[in-house]
């Protein structure tokens, strides 16, 4: 097991994969995999207008609003579905056609995309419960500033900080993590 903190400062800034704004690598496997490469990515978006999704091939997608008014997503095959603070994540094909509606204000979003076939993953509020510990990877984003558990010590996150864990994480992270985005990742 290895455990990584990953640090809001040091989270990678890029452009949309379909140039309309801006996304906020937390991570990705592989490291230096680009956005066609990728077996999964964690990131977070800032969704300042109306628009469409980018498309991924092959790409499973979750999406849960950080911040922000929320959004009203129009998934081909889906239907409509309004996402908010209160609303739970959204999981949908990332290769089929997807739009936004602000509802209000900017929202951040946060994102989760695995290679389907390969790879597959279940984003959780940190309260949610987690279920048994089958995952490759697991991330905690901090939604506030939060002290966990580490192997010498506590460790403090600030907020959008994030703990990555590669291994088994039981024992590593407590059950529930209230401030807190829990992302599972695993291989299929």
């Amino acid at each position: 097991m290895t455990l990584q903190v990953l640090r809001a400062a040091d989270h990678r800034c890029m452009p949309w994969k379909n140039g309309r704004g801006e996304t906020t690598e937390i991570a990705i496997w592989p490291p230096t995999a680009g956005l066609d490469g990728f077996d999964w990515r964690i990131s977070m978006a800032g969704v300042a207008e109306d628009g469409d999704f980018s498309i991924f091939p092959q790409i499973d997608r979750s999406l849960a609003v950080l911040s922000g008014d929320g959004i009203e997503l129009q998934v081909q095959g889906l239907g409509l579905h309004r996402l908010t603070l209160a609303t739970p994540p959204l999981a949908f094909a990332a290769d089929v056609p997807a739009s936004a509606r602000l509802l209000g204000q900017p929202i951040t979003d946060l994102n989760v995309m695995t290679r389907r076939g390969s790879w597959s993953h279940r984003l959780l509020r940190g309260t949610d419960d987690p279920g048994p510990d089958t995952a490759d990877w697991t991330l905690v984003l901090a939604a506030r500033a939060l002290e966990l558990p580490g192997p010498a010590g506590p460790l403090t996150l600030a907020p959008l900080d994030a703990l990555l864990c590669h291994g088994p994480a039981s024992g590593v992270f407590p059950p529930r993590i209230e401030g807190a985005w829990r992302v599972q990742i695993s291989r299929t």
